[in-house]
C-alpha cells in the first residue's frame, strides 16, 4: 500500500487534527506566545527568502537541495527548518504524537478510496518490566514472519512516534512483499521520550524490543534493525551493547539498514548547512537532555561515535554487515562518512548511498514530498533491494505471531 504525494488538502487537514491536540497538551498562553513569535517568519522571513533564492538567484547560487527540490518540497522544508529551531520541543512533539498521526493517516487512507487499511498493526507491550511497547505491522499475523524489520522512530529522542512512521512503514513493508518475501513484518519501537525518561531507559526498552522481535522469528538472521536519525542511533547502541555478551553471535541480526544516523551526539562536526532542515544548536540540546550527565556523552552506548575500537565494531557488526542512506547536505553528514570508514578499516561489510542534494532522513522525507511515484519510492526501493541481497527471501514454517 503506497498512498500518493501529500497534498495541499492534506496539510489544511493535518492542520484541523493538530489544532485541537496542540490546545489539549499545551498551555494556551505558550502556545500564543509560539504563535506570535512565529508570525515574523510567515508573513515576511518566508515569503522572502523562498522567493528570492527561487527566482532571483541563479541555479548554482543556491543550495544544493533547493537546486532540484519543486515549489512544495522547498516550502515545506523551509518551514521545517525554522519550526526545529525555534519552536519549543514539548509543542514540536505533539505533532508527531498518535493523536494526530493516526486520524492524518486514516484521512490518507480515506482520500486513496481505502475505508480500511489493506495491511493491518496492533500495539505489542514485550516487556513491562522495561515499559516497552511497540507496534507490529503485518501482512499475515497468523504466520511467522520470513523477515521482520525492528524499526527505531527518530526525533532528536524528544519527538516522534511509530504512528507517524506508519505510512512509511507500510510502504517499505508493501515493497518487501513484492520483492518476494511471503510474510514480512515490521516491528516499530516506541521508546519513552526525553524528557519524561533519559538514558538508559531508551537503550533498555530497544534490547527488549529486540528480545521480543527474536522470540517471534526464531531465527535472528532474519531480523534488520532500521531506523531514521535517533531511532539509528539507538540500534547503533543496541549492538555495541549486545557485542559485550558472552556469545554475541547468537543473537546476532542478519543485517541493519542506518537511516541518516546520529552518529556523535554534541561534537562540532555536526554543523548547519544551507539544505537541511536541521539545526546543530538544537541537537546539541535534545542530546545533552538524553544523555543526562556529561560524562555519559563520553559512552559509547550513549553516543555511539565516540567509540573508536575497531575490534568492538567488528564483534558488534550484524552476520550482513550495514547499509547507511543518508544526504550529501545533512548536518550529520562528516560524522556519518568517519563513521562508515572506521567500519570499513574495522573490516565490517558497509553499503553506503549518500544521495545528493539531499536533507536529512531524505527517504523518509521523499516518500512525503516527492512528486512522482518513482521518486517518492526511491529510497525504500534500494533500501528493499539491499535487504534481498543480504537476507534473501524464503519460505518458513507456518506457526503463530
Amino acid at each position: 500500500m503506497i498512498l500518493g504525494q501529500i497534498s495541499y488538502l492534506d496539510c489544511l487537514v493535518f492542520l484541523i487534527v493538530l489544532a485541537p491536540q496542540l490546545l489539549l497538551h499545551v498551555n494556551i498562553i505558550e502556545l500564543l506566545i509560539c504563535v506570535l513569535k512565529a508570525l515574523p517568519f510567515v508573513l515576511f522571513q518566508l515569503p522572502y527568502q523562498f522567493c528570492w533564492e527561487r527566482y532571483f538567484t541563479t541555479k548554482h547560487q543556491r543550495s544544493p537541495f533547493v537546486q532540484q527540490a519543486s515549489f512544495f518540497q522547498d516550502l515545506v522544508i523551509r518551514v521545517v527548518r525554522y519550526a526545529f529551531a525555534f519552536i519549543p520541543v514539548n509543542i514540536g512533539r505533539v505533532f508527531f504524537s498518535k493523536g494526530v498521526a493516526l486520524p492524518f493517516l486514516r484521512f490518507r487512507l480515506l482520500r486513496h478510496g481505502y475505508f480500511q487499511a489493506p495491511l493491518t498493526w496492533r500495539e505489542a507491550n514485550p516487556s513491562s518490566k522495561a515499559k516497552t511497547v511497540g507496534l507490529w505491522v503485518t501482512v499475515e499475523e497468523s504466520e511467522r514472519p520470513d523477515l521482520v524489520i525492528y524499526y527505531c522512530h527518530g526525533g532528536g529522542f524528544s519527538m516522534g512516534s511509530s504512528y507517524f512512521y506508519l505510512e512509511f512503514l507500510m510502504a517499505w513493508l508493501t515493497l518487501l512483499r513484492d520483492a518476494g518475501y511471503r510474510n514480512p513484518a515490521i516491528f516499530a519501537l516506541e521508546y519513552t521520550l526525553v524528557p519524561d525518561e533519559r538514558y538508559p531507559v531508551q537503550l533498555e526498552q530497544t534490547v527488549a524490543g529486540y528480545d521480543h522481535v527474536c522470540s517471534i522469528v526464531k531465527d535472528p538472521s532474519r531480523i534488520c534493525l532500521a531506523g531514521d536519525s535517533a531511532g539509528a542511533t539507538l540500534q547503533l547502541s543496541l549492538l555495541l551493547h549486545m557485542s559485550k555478551s558472552s556469545d554475541p553471535g547468537k543473537r546476532r541480526p542478519g543485517f541493519a539498514t542506518l537511516i541518516s544516523p546520529w552518529v556523535t551526539l554534541v561534537t562540532p562536526k555536526n554543523r548547519d548547512t544551507p539544505s537541511d532542515y536541521l539545526n546543530a544548536d538544537s541537537l546539541h540540546l535534545y542530546g545533552r537532555q538524553f544523555a543526562g550527565t556529561q560524562s555519559n556523552l563520553k559512552d559509547p552506548l550513549v553516543s555511539p561515535g565516540v567509540c573508536k575500537d575497531r575490534n568492538w565494531w567488528m564483534r558488534a557488526s550484524p552476520s550482513g554487515g550495514y547499509c547507511f542512506m543518508y544526504g550529501s547536505e545533512e548536518v550529520f553528514g562528516p560524522e556519518v562518512r568517519d563513521l562508515i570508514a572506521l567500519l570499513r578499516r574495522s573490516g565490517c561489510a558497509v553499503r553506503v548511498r549518500e544521495e545528493p542534494g539531499q536533507v536529512h532522513a531524505w527517504p523518509v522525507v521523499s516518500l512525503f514530498l516527492a512528486d512522482t511515484q518513482g521518486e517518492r519510492t526511491k529510497g525504500l526501493r534500494d533500501l528493499t533491494k539491499v535487504i534481498t541481497q543480504v537476507i534473501e527471501p524464503r519460505v518458513l514454517q507456518v506457526d503463530g505471531l
